[in-house]
Order: structure tokens, then sequence, then C-alpha cells
């Protein structure tokens, strides 16, 4: 824990009372360079843990692998920085024998921020990567009370946003039994999809059929085309996605699903993979178009 959390003497004001200082703390921020075969791919501003699930997840993400075969090796690179040391902030992920190495128009201007999953691509068109996982073909069904409660499970498994409030977090679900395959956190919500896709990845688990995708934040469109990417059929969020994001999953057939909170939600695409038992029939002010 002690590189995924800092401390810090802070002075907290009050309108009306006496300023107090005591420690607090942060979320680490950390920026890690992403190698291929010793070529530099990326930088991401990341918060330290899982990198190698980072680096694999990123790798599916972009089409460079499709599954955890295509993966050799992924190492930290020995003597890292200019003094010799070994700073856990650079990797090289060596590819399986016959994959190919990764297009040089995918480099991202070396650098991506911990708030885009997407800085430094030409255009969206660039972005629309081809899935190696078609998921308008998952026929899985999601009982309605079952997603109802991923929220919850989410939040219950955040245990660094608990000391610092400053975290993201992905988690994958089974669809049909509810089971939490794997809970990641990290300060870019980008990154913490990554590192539950690199652990399928790893884990040899790619195409995710059959799962959710429960994020804490915002369904954006990146993150939907890192579902797609991963053959997860079904996103979920307790907060909007983008008109971008439902324009993509519409377009691949991929359930998009937002506000969901509490015992309700809005279903943006593929209403048809979510079970609702005795739906109430709603006027045509309160229809969602989906």
């Amino acid at each position: 824990m002690g590189r995924i959390t800092a401390r810090r003497r802070i002075t907290r004001v009050t309108l009306g009372e006496p300023a107090r200082q005591r420690d607090d703390v942060l979320a680490v921020e950390e920026p890690l360079e992403i190698r291929v075969g010793g070529s530099a791919l990326t930088i991401t501003m990341r918060t330290p843990g899982h990198d190698f699930e980072l680096a694999a997840g990123f790798l599916v993400s972009e089409g460079v692998i499709a599954t955890g075969e295509h993966l050799a090796a992924i190492r930290y690179c020995a003597g890292a920085t200019t003094d010799g040391e070994n700073s856990f902030n650079v990797l090289d992920v060596t590819l399986a024998p016959g994959v190919a190495a990764p297009d040089p128009s995918l480099e991202r201007n070396f650098y991506m921020t911990s708030s885009c999953g997407l800085c430094g691509k030409a255009s969206i068109d660039a972005v629309r990567t081809l899935s190696a996982h078609h998921v308008a073909h998952d026929d899985v069904r999601v009982d309605a009370a079952l997603l109802t409660g991923f929220p919850d499970r989410l939040r219950a498994g955040q245990d660094v946003f608990d000391k610092t409030g400053g975290l993201h977090a992905a988690a994958l679900f089974d669809g049909v039994t509810g089971e939490l395959l794997v809970l990641r956190e990290d300060v870019g919500r980008h990154n913490a999809v990554d590192k539950v896709v690199g652990w399928a990845a790893t884990e040899r688990r790619l195409p995710l059929t059959g799962t959710v995708l429960m994020v804490s934040g915002r369904a954006s469109f990146e993150l939907t085309q890192k579902a797609s990417m991963a053959g997860i059929p079904v996103l979920a969020a307790v907060s909007a996605p983008s008109s971008l994001a439902v324009e993509l999953a519409a377009e691949i057939g991929l359930t998009v699903v937002g506000f969901l909170r509490g015992s309700s939600m809005v279903v943006y695409s593929g209403v048809e993979r979510i079970v609702v038992p005795d739906p109430v029939p709603v006027t045509s002010d309160e229809a969602v178009v989906v």
C-alpha cells in the first residue's frame, strides 16, 4: 500500500472556526511508461499497483493483442532512471512469437493523463478499433434486480477510495450469477478498466462473454470501446453516458446502462439484454428512447 497512498500535512479551513492542521491521505499518481519489445509506446498517469494488468488491458484495448496467449512476458525495466535504479514506473511487454508489433500510429504523443483514455488520437475514426470479439452475438440476459445491486458492491470494494476519496473503480460481474470476478481502482477511470481487462487477459479469460462491466463514474466513449475490445456485452455506470458512447454501443450491439442507482436505471442501448419482470407501462412523456 506504500505507493498507492501518500500522507501529507493539510490545513482544514471552516468559516467561523479556527484553522486546523492534520495529516491526510492522498491517492498516489505516477507515470507508467509502457514499452513493447523495447520500444516506447505510451505513458499513462496511474495509481501504482496491478501495472502488468494495466499494460495487458491497454494492449487489448488498442487491438495489439486479443487474448492472453498473445503475451509472452511483462517485466519492469531495471535501470529505468539516470542513476540506474528501478523506479517501477517503466515496464516492457514481450509479445508472443508471430504477434505483430504495435502500429506506429498508436503512439499517443507519448503521454496520456489520468483523466483521458484517448489523448493524442488523431480522430474518432482512429479509435473505432475493430474488435476480435463481437459482443452483438452475446445472448446473455441480466436480471434488472441483480443489476441494481452492483453499485453498492462496487463501492464496498473500494478500499483505497475509503482512505483517499480520490479514485475511480471498475468491476466485472458475471451477468447471470452476479458473482464479482474482479475489482480494480485507479486515479484514471480508463486505467481501472484496463486493469480489469488485463486481469482477464492474464487469466486467459478473454473474451468476457456473459459479463457486466460496472464503473464508478460516467460511461464514456473510451470505456465503451474498451468493453467491446474485451468482448464485454454490458457496460453499467452510476452516472450518465456520453452521446458518442451510446452511438458506438448501438452500432456494435453493446448494452449501456446509466444512472444505475437504487432501484432504477436508464437503458440507452441493448435493452433486450435487461430482464425486467412485470414492467410497468409508462406514458409517452416518461418513455426513454433506446
